[in-house]
């Protein structure tokens, strides 16, 4: 795993803080797609457990696993009773807790070493089991004002997004990973669905959800400070942005 994946500990109360949650149409939209019921699951990343609550509240008895004990600490404070949280990276993990209705990463997946990741995943799914990935940008809607921001960036970073892990182009109708679980011979049934989000957030909000994006985590922490100052020096008190999520589900293939 990078140094890049791993930077988030620092900064795990405001990832909490600042990173937007998910949506109930989230679970209608995998628990529709599975077609039965979703009772054990085993989470990707968890981070602080945004993801982990809306799937847990749902009575999924869900194994939450995470390499850094900063943001398991978090998850810890406000999971439910019937979370299991581990710490242990993607590539540690072992089917010891049997296999799961439900294997599924949200905005962690691409975190995860290419070598061996569908095995892997399909080793923590019972036959028929689902696998769900799903992430997407928060940008803001006003182009003029992500025009501003990005000019105010500029001198600190040319780009603050995470590019395809395996070069998809953008306008490309399959996006990853749906591109690399169309290619496996482990899982069938792939689709790619869009869950529409929307918010509005205070300038402050906004730049905190800055200071959780890796690409900024990576900047010495005064250059971080003075590329923070640079884009709230831009922003008008209120931005609304779009935070869709793209989601990808596919099948465990029986034997």
């Amino acid at each position: 795993m990078s140094t890049r994946a791993l930077s988030f500990g620092a900064i795990a109360q405001a990832y909490e803080r600042f990173r937007p949650g998910y949506p109930e149409e989230l679970f209608d939209l995998v628990a529709a797609y599975a077609g039965r019921p979703l009772r054990t699951a085993l989470e990707i990343g968890a981070g602080t457990g945004k993801a982990t609550r809306l799937f847990a509240g749902h009575g999924v008895a869900v194994t939450a696993t995470d390499p850094d004990a900063a943001m398991l600490a978090e998850l810890r404070r406000t999971a439910p009773a019937h979370v299991t949280a581990v710490r242990a990276a993607f590539e540690e993990l072992r089917p010891d807790g049997g296999p799961r209705d439900l294997v599924y990463a949200a905005a962690a997946l691409h975190w995860t070493r290419p070598r061996g990741r569908w095995p892997r995943v399909a080793a923590l799914l019972e036959p028929g089991g689902v696998f769900a990935s799903f992430g997407g940008p928060v940008q803001l809607a006003d182009p003029a004002v992500e025009e501003a921001v990005r000019a105010a960036r500029a001198p600190f970073l040319a780009s603050d997004e995470v590019p395809s892990p395996d070069g998809t182009a953008p306008d490309r109708p399959m996006q990853w990973p749906g591109t690399e679980l169309r290619r496996s011979p482990l899982f069938g049934d792939v689709r790619q669905a869009v869950v529409g989000r929307r918010l509005t957030m205070s300038a402050r909000e906004y730049v905190g959800y800055l200071s959780t994006v890796s690409a900024y985590l990576q900047l010495p922490e005064p250059v971080r400070r003075q590329a923070y100052d640079a884009v709230a020096g831009v922003l008008p008190g209120t931005v609304e942005v779009t935070a869709d999520l793209v989601v990808h589900l596919a099948r465990r293939r029986p034997g």
